[in-house]
């Protein structure tokens, strides 16, 4: 097997930028293959009680990937559709607001997100890499560290990993740990 059939594979000895920056994109892909090629009704499938959906999770971590590498890393604000959102009245917009979006609507979001979420990591490393503090401050001035963003992030998609996990073998039966060699991106 070649890195080109498993691009998503982090080095089996590389950097600590090599190796975080490689277990976010072993988990973006994970979660995308988990997300991949489902129809309407596949994004709003529910398991049990809870009201978690595969569209409700692709677009929740894309705003967690726009707010991580937008407001958190530089105080830019954040754009479409986040910015029009009134949070403090809907705080779970980005769950619930999946379900009015088409499967096109919702991949092409996260897809989008990511790139660019890509993007200003990398410009933000080559700029002054893991140990640079970030916009994010703690009320007593405190201001975090890129590396502190980037584990941020790679948590908030091993737990939504986790749900995609359930939920897709609730839909079709999708098992496993990691999309097969040479899997590429679908949409519904």
């Amino acid at each position: 097997m070649t890195d080109n059939e498993r691009p998503w594979e982090p080095p089996l000895a590389g950097t600590e930028v090599e190796h975080l920056v490689g277990a976010l994109e072993r988990l973006r892909t994970t979660f995308r293959w988990k997300a991949d090629d489902l129809d309407p009704a596949g994004l709003r499938t529910s398991v049990g009680a809870s009201s978690l959906t595969l569209g409700g999770l692709l677009k929740h971590l894309a705003r967690a990937e726009d707010q991580m590498f937008s407001t958190k890393l530089s105080g830019a604000p954040v754009g479409a559709p986040w910015h029009a959102v009134d949070w403090a009245t809907d705080p779970d917009w980005d769950f619930d607001s999946a379900a009015d979006d088409t499967p096109e609507q919702l991949y092409a979001l996260w897809d989008d997100t990511v790139e660019r979420s890509r993007a200003r990591l990398d410009a933000a490393l080559a700029d002054g890499g893991l140990d640079q503090l970030v916009h994010l401050a703690w009320p007593d001035g405190r201001r975090a560290s890129l590396r502190r963003l980037v584990c941020d992030l790679i948590e908030e998609y091993g737990r939504h990993t986790g749900h995609a996990d359930l939920l897709r073998e609730a839909i079709d039966g999708r098992v496993g740990e990691d999309p097969p060699a040479g899997w590429r991106a679908r949409v519904g």
